[in-house]
């Protein structure tokens, strides 16, 4: 699930994925206004703690294919406190997936359409970081979403439904795009 800090053996999963082909679809105007629906929901129901609301992942850079689904990024003091945040997002019909050191993802429950994954992490934490970092980067450099896509494209034809297999087929792209980002923008969002 992290883009590049933490080992799957990590990770406390509550349903695992698989089993449903990975999709891309090209870019829609519809993303960001569903990301922006989505984050006002979110803060609205976590009010007390003043997360921080970053809308991440592919359909949060302009052209770029991606899975029909909103990712967002809900940054709070203490991913540990559960009970801060848990109810909030349960409220919005999500329900927690997978638990790892400094990450949770909620998303509909199953049955349900898959429309956003919702990642809490900690305020300043590196898993926030990165990811602002890599979306940030993807944003700057056509070059990189445009090479992005194109592994994207490969690996939906070589790994099928192996939602797995596709998650980290990206990760040595992803950590190179992090690694290689000059030196001013390592934390771009802590200014």
């Amino acid at each position: 699930m992290s883009c590049c800090a933490v080992p799957e053996v990590d990770v406390e999963w509550f349903d695992r994925p698989g089993g449903e082909p990975v999709e891309l679809h090209e870019p829609s105007p519809e993303w960001p206004a569903r990301a922006d629906e989505w984050r006002t929901a979110i803060a609205s129901a976590l009010a007390t703690l003043r997360p921080r609301i970053e809308h991440v992942g592919s359909t949060a850079v302009p052209g770029l294919v991606a899975k029909p689904v909103i990712d967002l990024q809900v940054s709070v003091p203490d991913v540990a406190d559960e009970q801060a945040y848990r109810p909030g997002l349960e409220s919005l019909d999500l329900v927690l997936r997978a638990r790892e050191p400094g990450h949770r993802f909620f998303r509909p429950p199953a049955g349900a359409p898959r429309t956003v994954h919702v990642h809490v992490c900690g305020r300043g934490s590196l898993w926030e970081r990165e990811h602002l970092l890599f979306r940030d980067q993807l944003r700057a450099r056509p070059d990189l979403a445009a090479a992005y896509a194109h592994l994207k494209h490969d690996l939906v034809r070589t790994v099928g439904a192996d939602r797995e297999a596709y998650a980290e087929g990206k990760s040595d792209f992803i950590r190179h795009v992090i690694a290689s980002a000059p030196h001013d923008r390592q934390c771009p969002h802590d200014r």
